[in-house]
């Protein structure tokens, strides 16, 4: 059976929370750079699929396929981390200090990497500003547009619906990181992996990591966001709602239920000796 039981499986989440963190800043940026890039391809083939079908539960069904690499190649995604260092910290296996390093690092690679392949995807759709009325580069000026402005118009309210959609978000996508652990097989951790991203994408919630390629990717359009817009009323609270609910929801919620500490063996020499001992000091 290619079925992983939850208690081997949060094991296995420990192990890989305690590899992230003490990964080398030149493998987190490089992991961070081609993950950050995956996912914008996929969030492309996604809009492409909606605009060419009018469905966009569509373009959802096919947005995995990004994760499911970015998870088979063994790259790094920090909305998935998010679930996984905590618990190498809570094990004692890790410093607080590394997990933010793996963080940072791995934040400052999809960066790059969304922002790079924005760039590349801008040229290619508008042919070096040839083409101005490309459905897709549409699409993704007013998802941008909403993903920030939208939230900008609804004042202090609109950060905390933003706040609430990525912790929605996050739930999900951890689950997915975490249903990798759940198969020996490829294919099985295929099919499980595609469940829960499939959920969070077809809802519109708010990944952060998606959101580095999407606004800028609007930006480079023509959208009319700034860079205030794009952090204040976008990034910085998706990055903290993913935050909370990967570690809350899916890490610690999962390692209270699933971790089991292995009893203490009963050592009956050591036991003899202190019997043995008492009773010479009440003689």
């Amino acid at each position: 059976m290619s079925y992983v039981k939850p208690g081997e499986v949060m094991e296995n989440m420990i192990d890989a929370g305690e590899t992230k963190a003490k990964m080398s800043v030149k493998d987190m940026l490089i992991r961070g750079v081609i993950a950050g890039a995956l996912l914008g391809f996929g969030t492309t083939l996604a809009f492409t699929t909606e605009v060419q079908s009018g469905l966009g539960v569509l373009g959802a069904l096919l947005f995995p396929a990004c994760f499911v690499m970015v998870i088979l190649l063994g790259l790094e995604l920090v909305t998935g981390s998010f679930a996984l260092i905590p618990l190498a910290v809570l094990e004692k296996r890790v410093s607080i200090g590394s997990m933010l390093n793996n963080w940072f690092w791995v934040i400052i690679g999809h960066l790059i990497g969304g922002a790079l392949y924005a760039f590349l995807y801008t040229i290619a759709v508008s042919q070096l500003g040839h083409v101005t009325d490309d459905a897709v580069a549409e699409k993704l000026i007013a998802v941008a547009e909403a993903k920030t402005l939208g939230y900008a118009s609804l004042g202090g309210e609109g950060l905390i619906v933003v706040f609430v959609k990525a912790m929605l978000c996050n739930w999900m996508v951890t689950l997915g990181a975490v249903l990798a652990f759940m198969s020996t097989s490829t294919i099985g951790k295929i099919a499980a992996m595609w469940l829960p991203i499939l959920i969070f994408f077809a809802q519109g919630f708010e990944h952060a990591v998606v959101n580095m390629f999407v606004i800028p990717a609007g930006m480079m359009l023509g959208a009319d966001i700034t860079m205030a817009d794009w952090w204040m009323w976008n990034q910085i609270p998706v990055l903290f709602g993913n935050l909370v609910s990967g570690v809350i929801f899916t890490g610690l919620g999962l390692y209270f239920t699933h971790h089991k500490v292995e009893p203490k063996i009963f050592d009956l020499s050591k036991a003899e000796a202190r019997m043995s001992n008492t009773k010479r000091g009440q003689a």
